[in-house]
């Protein structure tokens, strides 16, 4: 960032890049693949203003964001009982009802690329979904086509619990869980059926496994909505070098989380500590830092190039944010740290959206293909 005698100086090159970072959060279509709001409107929060969360309308706002995936997000405790397709339709109804429509003057629900980018010229943030655990679908491709149907545009194929037909990263050595050593063949089918809607296969939370199957199995690119990189922050839901270049050799984009366990080692260290000491008094947290986003997200051009990188914060899904990004207004900060790290306007935009939107673009080019061909 900016020191703070640039800053007071205001010399011609602080201006100039003050003047770039306000064109780009003006111009630049900013997609967060993964926001879980959602999961405080269905109890009542007002997105309006949500000064306890993440985030708010007047933040959006603030933030230049453009669009967002709204996180449908599944608990696995609701498959108990079989609850979690009611689950996932109330979280559906609280993105169309209270989001939405509650605010048509700042939304616009989105089912397509085009949508986002028609969104944006009319100066709105699109609205889209994502489904958070594939457990929602209580393996009938039935539902899931209902969830398409009903504006569900990416599925995440597990949350941290493995289901019936796919393995997560979360539970893999878990004694007692039955695993599958990556997708069962239903697995697989269910892959195909969301390549053949037009539903983006989201691969972040699933175990290795799951990732290479269901790389294998796509006719489509896939996504991780919400992953950073293993290599500098060794955690099992961030990937591996070989994973990320694989995702982006099939045209994919992994979405830099930015919890703060997954993108400082350090925080991982204090939190896997605290995991395994339950009892013990807690450390104070330590918070990752908006080095830390950087360092991801540049780590991922090095191992697969620039056309591989997106955003997905996960804001409203964590409990810790970096320091310089805070909450969803603080996307600026970002894009000064790229300028002064060397990233182009151009790299910036297709790191904020125009790598999602050409993935998307290609997802729905399969699908149209597979149904004229019966596929």
């Amino acid at each position: 960032m900016a020191s703070a005698m640039t800053k007071a100086g205001l010399g011609p090159d602080a201006r100039d890049l003050d003047r770039e970072v306000a064109e780009i959060t003006r111009s630049a279509i900013l997609i967060d693949t993964h926001n879980d709001i959602p999961s405080f409107t269905v109890d009542g929060t007002d997105i309006k203003t949500a000064p306890k969360n993440h985030t708010d309308i007047p933040r959006l706002r603030q933030g230049g964001v453009g669009a967002v995936f709204f996180s449908v997000f599944v608990d696995a405790k609701y498959v108990d009982g079989n609850h979690a397709a009611n689950r996932a339709l109330q979280m559906i109804d609280t993105v169309q009802h209270d989001i939405v429509d509650r605010y048509p003057d700042v939304f616009m629900q989105a089912f397509t690329a085009n949508d986002i980018v028609e969104a944006h010229r009319q100066g709105k943030i699109a609205a889209l979904m994502g489904l958070e655990g594939g457990h929602a679908i209580e393996d009938s491709p039935r539902l899931l086509r209902d969830y398409y149907r009903l504006g569900v545009r990416y599925m995440t194929l597990t949350h941290f619990n493995t289901n019936h037909w796919a393995d997560s990263s979360g539970d893999i050595d878990k004694p007692g869980v039955e695993h599958h050593n990556g997708l069962t063949p239903q697995g697989k089918g269910i892959v195909l059926e969301m390549n053949r809607l037009g539903m983006m296969v989201d691969i972040s939370h699933v175990a290795d496994k799951t990732f290479y199957d269901a790389l294998e199995a796509s006719k489509a690119p896939i996504i991780a909505s919400h992953s950073s990189c293993r290599a500098i922050t060794n955690v099992p839901r961030n990937m591996t070098d070989e994973m990320i270049r694989a995702l982006a050799q099939k045209g994919g984009v992994i979405q830099i989380n930015i919890y703060c366990p997954f993108i400082s080692q350090k925080a991982a260290d204090i939190a896997q500590a605290a995991k395994k000491n339950p009892g013990q008094e807690k450390p104070p947290p330590v918070r990752a830092t908006l080095d830390d986003v950087v360092a991801h997200i540049d780590h991922v051009r090095q191992v697969a190039g620039i056309d591989a990188i997106g955003i997905g914060t996960d804001f409203d899904g964590i409990e810790c944010a970096p320091i310089g990004l805070d909450d969803v207004s603080k996307f600026p900060n970002l894009t000064r740290a790229l300028l002064e790290k060397g990233y182009s306007r151009s790299d910036i935009e297709k790191i904020y959206g125009g790598n999602t939107l050409r993935l998307m673009r290609k997802v729905e080019r399969v699908a149209a293909q597979l149904r004229s061909t019966g596929g």
